[in-house]
Protein backbone atom coordinates (compact mmCIF):
# COMPACT_ATOMS: atom_id res chain seq x y z
CA UNK A 1 0.00 0.00 0.00
CA UNK A 2 3.00 2.49 0.46
CA UNK A 3 4.26 1.84 -2.76
CA UNK A 4 0.45 3.00 -4.14
CA UNK A 5 1.03 5.74 -1.73
CA UNK A 6 4.13 6.84 -3.41
CA UNK A 7 2.88 6.59 -6.78
CA UNK A 8 -0.30 8.94 -5.97
CA UNK A 9 2.32 11.46 -4.28
CA UNK A 10 4.36 11.69 -6.96
CA UNK A 11 1.23 12.35 -9.29
CA UNK A 12 0.16 15.21 -6.91
CA UNK A 13 3.76 16.79 -7.43
CA UNK A 14 3.89 15.91 -11.74
CA UNK A 15 5.10 17.15 -14.14
CA UNK A 16 8.59 17.20 -12.83
CA UNK A 17 10.17 18.11 -15.94
CA UNK A 18 13.19 20.10 -15.83
CA UNK A 19 13.36 20.50 -12.11
CA UNK A 20 15.33 20.51 -8.78
CA UNK A 21 14.18 18.06 -6.29
CA UNK A 22 15.13 17.83 -2.69
CA UNK A 23 14.01 14.61 -0.97
CA UNK A 24 13.91 14.24 3.17
CA UNK A 25 13.64 10.53 4.40
CA UNK A 26 14.29 9.16 7.47
CA UNK A 27 16.48 5.91 8.08
CA UNK A 28 14.73 2.62 6.85
CA UNK A 29 11.95 4.46 5.25
CA UNK A 30 11.63 4.49 1.43
CA UNK A 31 11.73 7.51 -0.66
CA UNK A 32 9.14 8.42 -2.77
CA UNK A 33 11.10 9.41 -6.00
CA UNK A 34 12.25 5.49 -5.19
CA UNK A 35 9.48 3.42 -4.82
CA UNK A 36 7.91 6.10 -7.92
CA UNK A 37 10.97 5.94 -9.75
CA UNK A 38 9.30 6.41 -13.43
CA UNK A 39 7.12 9.17 -12.43
CA UNK A 40 9.85 11.30 -11.59
CA UNK A 41 12.14 10.56 -14.06
CA UNK A 42 11.52 13.73 -15.84
CA UNK A 43 13.04 15.66 -13.40
CA UNK A 44 16.60 17.51 -13.83
CA UNK A 45 18.22 16.35 -10.23
CA UNK A 46 17.10 14.64 -7.62
CA UNK A 47 19.00 14.52 -4.47
CA UNK A 48 18.24 12.58 -1.33
CA UNK A 49 18.83 13.11 2.62
CA UNK A 50 18.62 11.10 5.08
CA UNK A 51 17.52 13.06 8.34
CA UNK A 52 18.56 11.80 11.33
CA UNK A 53 16.19 13.77 13.87
CA UNK A 54 18.57 16.38 14.67
CA UNK A 55 18.54 19.61 14.42
CA UNK A 56 21.71 21.00 11.88
CA UNK A 57 22.04 17.74 10.93
CA UNK A 58 25.73 16.93 9.04
CA UNK A 59 23.61 15.51 6.33
CA UNK A 60 22.47 19.31 4.99
CA UNK A 61 25.55 20.64 5.14
CA UNK A 62 26.73 20.19 1.46
CA UNK A 63 22.53 21.14 0.40
CA UNK A 64 23.27 24.59 -1.02
CA UNK A 65 21.35 24.44 -3.86
CA UNK A 66 17.53 26.23 -4.21
CA UNK A 67 15.23 23.92 -5.62
CA UNK A 68 11.97 23.63 -7.39
CA UNK A 69 10.60 20.90 -5.02
CA UNK A 70 11.02 19.75 -1.44
CA UNK A 71 9.37 16.58 -0.54
CA UNK A 72 9.10 13.84 2.49
CA UNK A 73 6.84 11.55 3.89
CA UNK A 74 5.88 10.74 7.18
CA UNK A 75 8.72 12.94 8.44
CA UNK A 76 7.19 15.72 10.96
CA UNK A 77 5.12 12.70 11.84
CA UNK A 78 7.80 11.12 13.66
CA UNK A 79 9.42 14.70 14.92
CA UNK A 80 9.05 16.72 17.63
CA UNK A 81 7.38 20.49 17.51
CA UNK A 82 10.88 21.99 17.70
CA UNK A 83 12.25 19.50 15.16
CA UNK A 84 9.20 20.59 13.05
CA UNK A 85 9.56 24.21 13.42
CA UNK A 86 13.62 23.56 12.17
CA UNK A 87 12.78 21.82 9.03
CA UNK A 88 10.21 24.02 8.09
CA UNK A 89 12.29 27.01 8.10
CA UNK A 90 15.19 25.38 6.53
CA UNK A 91 12.65 24.61 3.25
CA UNK A 92 11.85 27.81 3.17
CA UNK A 93 15.26 28.57 2.75
CA UNK A 94 15.90 25.86 0.64
CA UNK A 95 12.89 26.56 -2.14
CA UNK A 96 13.50 28.57 -5.42
CA UNK A 97 11.33 31.54 -5.04
CA UNK A 98 7.26 29.83 -6.66
CA UNK A 99 9.24 26.25 -5.73
CA UNK A 100 7.00 24.00 -4.09
CA UNK A 101 6.71 22.31 -0.95
CA UNK A 102 4.57 18.61 -0.31
CA UNK A 103 4.06 16.69 2.72
CA UNK A 104 2.87 13.93 3.43
CA UNK A 105 2.05 12.85 7.09
CA UNK A 106 -0.04 10.89 9.29
CA UNK A 107 -2.95 12.49 11.17
CA UNK A 108 -5.87 12.26 13.96
CA UNK A 109 -5.19 8.00 13.96
CA UNK A 110 -2.65 5.21 13.31
CA UNK A 111 -2.78 4.21 9.97
CA UNK A 112 -1.04 1.48 10.40
CA UNK A 113 1.33 -0.75 12.95
CA UNK A 114 4.88 0.84 13.98
CA UNK A 115 7.43 -1.65 14.27
CA UNK A 116 8.05 -2.25 17.95
CA UNK A 117 12.07 -2.21 16.62
CA UNK A 118 11.64 1.31 15.66
CA UNK A 119 13.29 3.62 17.90
CA UNK A 120 11.00 6.53 16.91
CA UNK A 121 7.61 7.69 18.10
CA UNK A 122 4.74 8.90 16.02
CA UNK A 123 2.49 11.86 16.79
CA UNK A 124 -0.72 11.51 15.11
CA UNK A 125 -1.39 15.33 15.23
CA UNK A 126 -4.62 17.45 13.99
CA UNK A 127 -3.98 18.66 10.54
CA UNK A 128 -4.00 22.04 11.96
CA UNK A 129 -0.68 21.29 13.30
CA UNK A 130 0.69 20.94 9.95
CA UNK A 131 -1.30 24.05 8.34
CA UNK A 132 -0.22 25.80 11.59
CA UNK A 133 3.45 25.13 10.83
CA UNK A 134 3.88 25.66 7.76
CA UNK A 135 1.90 28.99 7.20
CA UNK A 136 3.60 30.80 9.50
CA UNK A 137 6.70 30.04 8.44
CA UNK A 138 8.73 32.91 7.49
CA UNK A 139 12.09 34.11 6.45
CA UNK A 140 12.04 38.37 7.10
CA UNK A 141 15.23 40.23 5.71
CA UNK A 142 15.16 44.09 5.56
CA UNK A 143 17.43 44.20 2.81
CA UNK A 144 16.18 41.38 0.81
CA UNK A 145 12.59 41.30 1.44
CA UNK A 146 10.09 39.05 2.71
CA UNK A 147 9.16 35.20 2.11
CA UNK A 148 6.67 32.88 3.16
CA UNK A 149 5.32 29.60 2.58
CA UNK A 150 1.45 29.99 0.83
CA UNK A 151 -0.94 27.59 1.34
CA UNK A 152 -2.26 25.27 -2.36
CA UNK A 153 -3.75 22.67 -0.55
CA UNK A 154 -4.48 19.83 1.70
CA UNK A 155 -5.81 16.22 0.40
CA UNK A 156 -6.31 12.76 1.57
CA UNK A 157 -4.49 10.09 0.23
CA UNK A 158 -6.92 7.63 -1.97
CA UNK A 159 -5.35 4.68 -1.26
CA UNK A 160 -5.87 4.85 2.48
CA UNK A 161 -9.29 6.39 2.42
CA UNK A 162 -10.46 3.57 -0.31
CA UNK A 163 -8.58 0.63 1.63
CA UNK A 164 -10.77 -1.58 3.66
CA UNK A 165 -9.92 0.26 6.97
CA UNK A 166 -11.21 3.64 5.35
CA UNK A 167 -8.44 5.73 6.52
CA UNK A 168 -9.20 9.51 6.27
CA UNK A 169 -5.84 10.58 8.25
CA UNK A 170 -3.28 10.43 5.64
CA UNK A 171 -2.71 14.07 4.03
CA UNK A 172 -0.82 15.54 2.07
CA UNK A 173 -0.01 19.14 2.31
CA UNK A 174 1.38 21.37 -0.57
CA UNK A 175 3.00 25.33 0.08
CA UNK A 176 4.08 27.61 -2.13
CA UNK A 177 7.00 29.54 -1.96
CA UNK A 178 6.05 33.45 -1.97
CA UNK A 179 9.06 36.25 -2.80
CA UNK A 180 8.34 39.31 -1.84
CA UNK A 181 11.12 41.94 -2.28
CA UNK A 182 11.06 44.81 0.42
CA UNK A 183 10.26 47.59 -1.90
CA UNK A 184 7.54 45.58 -3.57
CA UNK A 185 5.80 44.24 -0.34
CA UNK A 186 2.05 44.55 -0.98
CA UNK A 187 -0.38 45.25 1.35
CA UNK A 188 -3.46 43.51 2.21
CA UNK A 189 -7.22 44.94 1.94
CA UNK A 190 -7.21 45.09 5.43
CA UNK A 191 -4.34 47.72 5.35
CA UNK A 192 -1.15 45.65 6.46
CA UNK A 193 1.45 43.87 4.79
CA UNK A 194 2.78 40.51 4.96
CA UNK A 195 5.40 40.60 6.60
CA UNK A 196 3.26 42.44 9.58
CA UNK A 197 0.74 40.05 9.48
CA UNK A 198 -0.22 37.22 7.27
CA UNK A 199 -3.18 37.83 7.33
CA UNK A 200 -5.72 35.34 5.23
CA UNK A 201 -9.42 34.37 4.83
CA UNK A 202 -8.41 30.99 5.92
CA UNK A 203 -7.34 32.45 9.20
CA UNK A 204 -10.18 34.55 9.45
CA UNK A 205 -12.58 31.38 9.11
CA UNK A 206 -10.39 29.35 11.39
CA UNK A 207 -10.40 31.80 13.94
CA UNK A 208 -13.57 33.77 14.34
CA UNK A 209 -17.02 32.70 11.72
CA UNK A 210 -15.58 29.15 12.37
CA UNK A 211 -13.43 28.38 15.10
CA UNK A 212 -14.29 25.38 16.87
CA UNK A 213 -16.88 26.57 19.35
CA UNK A 214 -18.57 28.26 16.87
CA UNK A 215 -18.75 24.84 14.70
CA UNK A 216 -20.06 23.42 18.03
CA UNK A 217 -22.81 26.17 18.29
CA UNK A 218 -23.73 26.00 14.89
CA UNK A 219 -24.26 22.26 15.13
CA UNK A 220 -26.84 22.52 18.09
CA UNK A 221 -28.73 24.17 15.93
CA UNK A 222 -28.15 23.06 12.41
CA UNK A 223 -27.83 19.37 14.00
CA UNK A 224 -24.84 17.07 13.68
CA UNK A 225 -22.74 17.48 10.98
CA UNK A 226 -24.14 20.48 9.45
CA UNK A 227 -23.42 24.23 10.05
CA UNK A 228 -25.44 26.26 6.91
CA UNK A 229 -29.73 26.77 6.97
CA UNK A 230 -31.84 24.65 7.68
CA UNK A 231 -29.58 21.38 8.22
CA UNK A 232 -30.66 18.08 6.91
CA UNK A 233 -34.27 19.30 6.21
CA UNK A 234 -33.13 21.94 3.98
CA UNK A 235 -30.18 19.68 2.47
CA UNK A 236 -32.85 16.45 1.30
CA UNK A 237 -35.17 18.89 -0.29
CA UNK A 238 -32.25 21.00 -2.55
CA UNK A 239 -30.34 17.53 -2.89
CA UNK A 240 -33.26 16.38 -4.53
CA UNK A 241 -33.50 18.95 -7.37
CA UNK A 242 -30.11 17.56 -8.39
CA UNK A 243 -31.54 14.03 -9.39
CA UNK A 244 -28.24 11.95 -8.71
CA UNK A 245 -27.75 9.02 -9.95
CA UNK A 246 -24.86 6.13 -8.32
CA UNK A 247 -21.42 6.55 -9.64
CA UNK A 248 -22.00 10.32 -10.12
CA UNK A 249 -19.19 12.67 -9.03
CA UNK A 250 -20.51 15.66 -6.91
CA UNK A 251 -17.96 18.56 -5.92
CA UNK A 252 -19.35 20.15 -2.83
CA UNK A 253 -18.10 23.48 -2.35
CA UNK A 254 -17.54 24.90 0.88
CA UNK A 255 -18.51 21.49 2.49
CA UNK A 256 -18.25 22.23 6.19
CA UNK A 257 -17.80 19.03 8.24
CA UNK A 258 -19.39 17.20 5.56
CA UNK A 259 -22.75 16.37 6.66
CA UNK A 260 -24.38 16.92 3.02
CA UNK A 261 -21.64 14.99 1.73
CA UNK A 262 -22.20 12.06 3.65
CA UNK A 263 -26.01 12.37 3.05
CA UNK A 264 -25.35 12.32 -0.96
CA UNK A 265 -22.52 9.47 -1.01
CA UNK A 266 -24.76 6.71 1.30
CA UNK A 267 -28.05 7.85 0.07
CA UNK A 268 -27.50 8.35 -3.81
CA UNK A 269 -24.40 6.15 -4.21
CA UNK A 270 -22.46 9.04 -5.70
CA UNK A 271 -18.56 9.81 -5.55
CA UNK A 272 -18.18 13.92 -3.45
CA UNK A 273 -15.28 15.71 -3.45
CA UNK A 274 -15.76 18.39 -0.81
CA UNK A 275 -13.62 21.35 -0.38
CA UNK A 276 -13.49 23.92 2.45
CA UNK A 277 -10.87 26.18 3.05
CA UNK A 278 -11.58 26.03 6.91
CA UNK A 279 -8.63 23.68 8.30
CA UNK A 280 -11.33 23.35 11.27
CA UNK A 281 -14.16 22.31 9.24
CA UNK A 282 -12.30 19.75 7.38
CA UNK A 283 -10.77 18.45 10.51
CA UNK A 284 -14.56 17.69 12.06
CA UNK A 285 -15.86 15.84 8.51
CA UNK A 286 -12.58 13.70 8.55
CA UNK A 287 -13.05 12.85 12.26
CA UNK A 288 -16.59 11.42 11.64
CA UNK A 289 -15.80 9.88 8.05
CA UNK A 290 -15.60 6.15 9.77
CA UNK A 291 -19.15 6.67 11.47
CA UNK A 292 -20.53 8.52 8.97
CA UNK A 293 -19.64 6.79 5.57
CA UNK A 294 -21.67 3.74 4.44
CA UNK A 295 -19.05 2.14 1.98
CA UNK A 296 -20.50 0.51 -0.75
CA UNK A 297 -19.93 0.21 -4.70
CA UNK A 298 -19.36 3.37 -6.23
CA UNK A 299 -19.28 5.33 -3.46
CA UNK A 300 -16.59 7.57 -2.07
CA UNK A 301 -16.02 10.74 0.18
CA UNK A 302 -13.11 12.80 0.17
CA UNK A 303 -12.58 16.06 1.47
CA UNK A 304 -9.69 18.95 0.58
CA UNK A 305 -8.45 21.34 2.34
CA UNK A 306 -8.36 24.42 -0.63
CA UNK A 307 -9.55 27.57 -1.82
CA UNK A 308 -12.02 26.97 -4.74
CA UNK A 309 -11.06 30.26 -6.25
CA UNK A 310 -7.28 28.76 -6.78
CA UNK A 311 -7.75 25.10 -6.92
CA UNK A 312 -8.11 23.58 -10.30
CA UNK A 313 -10.13 20.16 -11.64
CA UNK A 314 -9.46 18.65 -15.39
CA UNK A 315 -12.63 20.37 -17.57
CA UNK A 316 -15.94 17.88 -17.09
CA UNK A 317 -14.84 16.23 -14.20
CA UNK A 318 -18.34 16.47 -12.29
CA UNK A 319 -21.98 15.47 -13.20
CA UNK A 320 -22.99 18.18 -10.71
CA UNK A 321 -21.66 20.84 -8.10
CA UNK A 322 -23.29 21.74 -4.74
CA UNK A 323 -22.87 24.62 -2.82
CA UNK A 324 -24.51 25.93 0.64
CA UNK A 325 -24.08 29.38 1.80
CA UNK A 326 -20.75 29.77 0.68
CA UNK A 327 -20.45 32.07 -1.98
CA UNK A 328 -21.45 34.55 -0.11
CA UNK A 329 -17.21 34.81 0.51
CA UNK A 330 -16.05 34.84 -3.01
CA UNK A 331 -15.57 38.67 -4.68
CA UNK A 332 -14.94 37.37 -8.08
CA UNK A 333 -18.38 35.25 -8.48
CA UNK A 334 -18.26 35.38 -12.20
CA UNK A 335 -14.48 33.66 -12.06
CA UNK A 336 -15.72 31.40 -9.91
CA UNK A 337 -19.22 30.42 -12.03
CA UNK A 338 -16.78 30.37 -14.73
CA UNK A 339 -14.89 27.77 -13.49
CA UNK A 340 -17.95 25.76 -12.10
CA UNK A 341 -18.84 25.62 -16.31
CA UNK A 342 -15.59 24.06 -17.53
CA UNK A 343 -15.56 22.00 -14.58
CA UNK A 344 -19.02 20.15 -14.92
CA UNK A 345 -19.58 17.66 -17.86
CA UNK A 346 -22.05 18.04 -20.69
CA UNK A 347 -25.46 18.61 -18.78
CA UNK A 348 -24.14 18.84 -15.30
CA UNK A 349 -26.39 21.02 -12.68
CA UNK A 350 -25.05 23.20 -10.60
CA UNK A 351 -27.49 24.01 -7.38
CA UNK A 352 -26.56 26.47 -4.24
CA UNK A 353 -28.04 28.43 -2.03
CA UNK A 354 -26.72 31.38 -0.78
CA UNK A 355 -27.50 35.01 1.80
CA UNK A 356 -28.01 37.39 -0.99
CA UNK A 357 -28.93 41.09 -0.66
CA UNK A 358 -32.41 43.07 -1.86
CA UNK A 359 -32.08 45.21 -4.93
CA UNK A 360 -35.38 47.23 -4.45
CA UNK A 361 -34.10 49.29 -2.21
CA UNK A 362 -30.61 50.84 -0.85
CA UNK A 363 -29.28 48.45 2.19
CA UNK A 364 -28.97 50.19 5.44
CA UNK A 365 -26.17 51.25 7.56
CA UNK A 366 -26.82 48.89 9.81
CA UNK A 367 -26.72 46.15 7.21
CA UNK A 368 -23.48 47.46 5.34
CA UNK A 369 -21.72 47.20 8.52
CA UNK A 370 -22.43 44.03 8.85
CA UNK A 371 -21.55 42.57 5.52
CA UNK A 372 -18.31 44.41 6.32
CA UNK A 373 -17.53 42.74 9.21
CA UNK A 374 -18.55 39.70 7.84
CA UNK A 375 -16.01 40.17 4.42
CA UNK A 376 -19.19 39.24 2.66
CA UNK A 377 -19.75 40.02 -1.01
CA UNK A 378 -23.52 39.75 -2.04
CA UNK A 379 -25.67 39.58 -4.60
CA UNK A 380 -29.66 39.86 -4.99
CA UNK A 381 -31.42 36.52 -6.55
CA UNK A 382 -31.86 38.30 -9.95
CA UNK A 383 -28.04 39.27 -9.91
CA UNK A 384 -26.85 35.22 -9.35
CA UNK A 385 -29.41 34.45 -11.96
CA UNK A 386 -27.94 36.84 -14.97
CA UNK A 387 -24.61 36.02 -13.78
CA UNK A 388 -25.17 32.16 -14.41
CA UNK A 389 -26.75 33.15 -17.83
CA UNK A 390 -24.07 35.33 -18.72
CA UNK A 391 -20.91 32.40 -17.95
CA UNK A 392 -23.37 30.31 -20.58
CA UNK A 393 -25.44 28.08 -18.37
CA UNK A 394 -29.16 27.25 -19.40
CA UNK A 395 -32.49 26.52 -17.45
CA UNK A 396 -31.54 28.56 -14.98
CA UNK A 397 -33.71 28.78 -11.89
CA UNK A 398 -32.90 31.67 -9.72
CA UNK A 399 -35.34 31.78 -6.74
CA UNK A 400 -35.97 34.36 -3.80
CA UNK A 401 -36.21 31.83 -0.73
CA UNK A 402 -36.58 34.39 2.07
CA UNK A 403 -39.96 33.34 3.19
CA UNK A 404 -38.61 29.95 4.06
CA UNK A 405 -35.23 31.10 5.37
CA UNK A 406 -37.40 33.39 7.88
CA UNK A 407 -39.34 30.57 8.87
CA UNK A 408 -36.39 28.07 9.32
CA UNK A 409 -34.84 30.99 11.58
CA UNK A 410 -38.08 31.06 13.86
CA UNK A 411 -38.07 26.95 14.20
CA UNK A 412 -34.24 27.28 15.34
CA UNK A 413 -34.58 30.19 17.63
CA UNK A 414 -37.72 28.14 19.10
CA UNK A 415 -35.54 25.24 19.45
CA UNK A 416 -32.91 26.93 21.08
CA UNK A 417 -34.90 28.66 23.77
CA UNK A 418 -36.32 25.08 24.30
CA UNK A 419 -32.91 23.04 24.38
CA UNK A 420 -31.59 26.42 26.58
CA UNK A 421 -30.62 24.59 29.56
CA UNK A 422 -28.74 21.63 27.55
CA UNK A 423 -27.42 24.22 24.89
CA UNK A 424 -25.64 26.32 28.13
CA UNK A 425 -24.36 22.80 29.54
CA UNK A 426 -22.75 21.84 25.86
CA UNK A 427 -21.43 25.46 25.40
CA UNK A 428 -22.07 28.41 27.92
CA UNK A 429 -24.70 31.04 28.15
CA UNK A 430 -22.44 33.39 26.39
CA UNK A 431 -22.78 31.21 23.16
CA UNK A 432 -26.93 30.72 23.68
CA UNK A 433 -26.88 34.42 24.07
CA UNK A 434 -24.40 35.25 21.19
CA UNK A 435 -27.28 32.50 18.77
CA UNK A 436 -30.54 33.83 20.08
CA UNK A 437 -28.95 37.44 19.20
CA UNK A 438 -27.34 36.54 15.64
CA UNK A 439 -30.86 34.41 14.54
CA UNK A 440 -32.83 37.69 16.01
CA UNK A 441 -30.43 39.80 13.90
CA UNK A 442 -31.51 38.27 10.84
CA UNK A 443 -34.79 38.01 11.51
CA UNK A 444 -34.89 41.91 11.42
CA UNK A 445 -32.37 42.23 8.18
CA UNK A 446 -34.89 40.09 6.28
CA UNK A 447 -38.15 42.37 7.84
CA UNK A 448 -36.16 45.18 7.02
CA UNK A 449 -35.59 44.30 3.23
CA UNK A 450 -31.93 43.82 3.66
CA UNK A 451 -30.94 40.44 3.33
CA UNK A 452 -32.28 37.94 1.38
CA UNK A 453 -31.63 33.95 0.87
CA UNK A 454 -31.78 32.59 -2.78
CA UNK A 455 -31.85 29.00 -4.37
CA UNK A 456 -30.08 28.91 -7.81
CA UNK A 457 -30.77 25.94 -10.27
CA UNK A 458 -28.54 25.73 -13.32
CA UNK A 459 -27.29 23.16 -16.50
CA UNK A 460 -24.30 22.73 -18.70
CA UNK A 461 -25.71 22.68 -22.08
Amino acid sequence: MESQAAQEIAALVAPLDGKDVLEITLEDAQAVTEAAASAVAGAKSITRVVWSMECEDAAFADVHDRFDLVLFSRVLTFATEQQAKWLARKVLHWLRPEGVVTCRESCLQAPFPIPSTSARTPSYREPSFYIGLLGTTVADDQMRGFAYLDFVHCKSLDVYRKAAAHTHGELVFTYKKVDQPAEEEEINTRGRSASQEIDTFQNFLDNQQYSNASITRYEKIFGSGYVSTGGQVTTTEFVARLDLKPGQRVLDVGCGIGGGDFYMANTFGVSVHGIDLSTNMVTRAIEQFSTQHVPRDGNDVQFEICDATTTAFAPGTFDAIYSRDTILHIEDKRALFTKFFQWLKPGGKVLFSDYCCGDDKPPSDRFKAYVKKRGYVLFSPRQYGQLLEDVGFTSVVAEDRTDQFVAVLQDELARTYEQKTAFIQDTSEADFNDIVQGWEAKLTRCADGDQKWGLFLATKP
